[in-house]
């Protein structure tokens, strides 16, 4: 028997992008687009006639903006939300906004720019909705193109580096990360060790994902750029749409942006940055997975156990999405599957 396809509703003022977005969509056998909504207004009344298992929704509309509607979806009929929103840097802080109010992701609108880049986001804008269809809501596959891996970026190493004394934490996460990692974060002492980060996510907004989770945590965070320093107290976030390597000079840590293919059908790849790990850091290192659709990271954190990491998944029952993590367990990747609140007690004392 097959599996129904996934009911996606389309919210969005711009007559291009509803078209856009279901041409993209319908083409995956796995989805059906069941209708398309130039507000919320409308939206409401395509509910009535059938209830979508995921939205696609603007957060910039006449009538009622995207943030109010996906309120009151969340207290009246909580239904997955992805935020398809422009790459606006002055928009950024309200998207943001819609994770913490229960949207499962946001990505991109996709461009009319290159093949190449269309086809990405396409793939993206797939997977975003398979990954909401299949999470589990706060309360508050079909393979489109072959899968590359880390290779591509930064080949395999035989052996780690030598080792030093100072001690390093990668973290890996993808749907429902964002809160995820606020959660990790905010709970932290101000000299925790220093920590590389990938979440999928969208370029501007790493930045202001960033911004906003230093406000609220005792350690800094900001988004990474080529050459800074790995620094006790101090967590740096990959720049979407780049990959982000760990590297050391010495006992010094620092990271590198790179740009390159989709590795693991994501960039940033958690797999380019635990690779990464295993080759510079081994046995200094500390590779945390979390929630996230998929199994990016699962090779990657193999290989940091391999090189003599520590490593910690989170659990089924705090993940969104249990894929990721879930992948790595399976691989024999993982030292220890906790809860999301235990982690950061793990992380610390298998860093000291």
């Amino acid at each position: 028997m097959s599996k129904p396809r996934i009911r996606v509703l389309i919210v969005d003022d711009s007559a291009v992008v509803r078209q856009a977005l279901s041409e993209v969509l319908s083409a995956d056998p796995g989805i059906e687009v069941i209708g398309t909504a130039s507000d919320p207004f409308v939206a409401a009344e395509r509910m009535r006639e059938q209830v979508p298992d995921v939205i696609t929704l603007d957060i910039e509309m006449p009538r009622m903006d995207g943030l109010t509607f996906l309120q009151k979806i969340m207290r009246q009929h909580p239904i997955p939300v992805v935020i398809c929103s422009t790459l606006a840097e002055e928009g950024a802080q309200s998207t943001l906004k819609a994770l913490e109010y229960g949207a499962v992701d946001i990505i991109a609108k996709p461009r009319l720019g290159t093949k190449q880049f269309f086809e990405e986001s396409s793939m993206i804008l797939c997977q975003a909705v398979k990954a909401a269809a299949a999470a589990r809501l706060r309360n508050p596959s079909h393979e489109v193109e072959p899968k590359l891996t880390a290779d591509v970026i930064l080949p395999r190493a035989k052996s780690a580096m030598l080792e030093t004394t100072e001690k390093v934490v990668v973290i890996g996460a993808s749907t429902g990360g964002t809160e995820a990692l606020r959660a990790l974060l905010e709970v932290l002492p101000a000299d925790a060790p220093g920590i590389a980060i990938v979440q999928h996510m969208p370029e501007v907004f790493t930045r202001a994902f960033a911004n906003r989770l230093d406000s609220l945590c005792q350690i800094s965070v900001k988004e990474a750029e080529s050459n800074d320093t790995v620094l006790r107290g101090r967590a740096l976030i990959a720049p979407g749409n780049h990959h982000l390597l760990l590297k050391r000079s010495g006992a010094r840590y620092y990271v590198e942006i790179k740009d390159g293919p989709l590795v693991s059908r994501h960039r940033p790849s958690v797999d380019v940055l635990f690779r990464s790990a295993a080759r510079y850091a081994g046995q200094n290192a500390v590779g945390v997975i979390l929630t996230g659709m998929g199994d990016d990271g699962a090779s990657g954190m193999l290989e940091m156990k391999q090189a003599g990491a520590a490593t910690i998944a989170q659990d089924e029952a705090t993940s969104v999405v249990f894929g990721m993590p879930n992948e790595a367990i399976k691989r024999g990747a993982v030292d220890a599957i906790l809860p999301l609140p235990a982690i950061a007690g793990s992380m610390l004392a298998r860093a000291r």
